[in-house]
């Protein structure tokens, strides 16, 4: 997969993934990928319910020990 940008949100709680994919998304084109890394369990549930709202696709989701790992298709 090619990543045109990662994050590492690791450490960060609520909202701050969020609002820097969003933030992130701003700077790409239609189809780049971002991989966002988190440690905060509520990433996987607050970014399901981002991804259905913007319409930014989640190609892959992964758990590596306490990381979890999204990758995301700009809409």
């Amino acid at each position: 997969m090619n990543v045109a940008k990662v994050l590492d949100c690791k450490g960060m709680c609520c909202p701050e993934p969020i609002l820097d994919i969003k933030n992130a998304m701003g700077t790409l084109k239609s189809g780049d990928v971002v991989e966002l890394q988190a440690t905060d369990a509520g990433s996987v549930n607050d970014m399901a319910s981002w991804s259905k709202r913007t319409g930014n696709k989640i190609l892959e989701q992964k758990q590596d020990g306490s990381v979890y790992v999204f990758y995301v298709q700009k809409k």
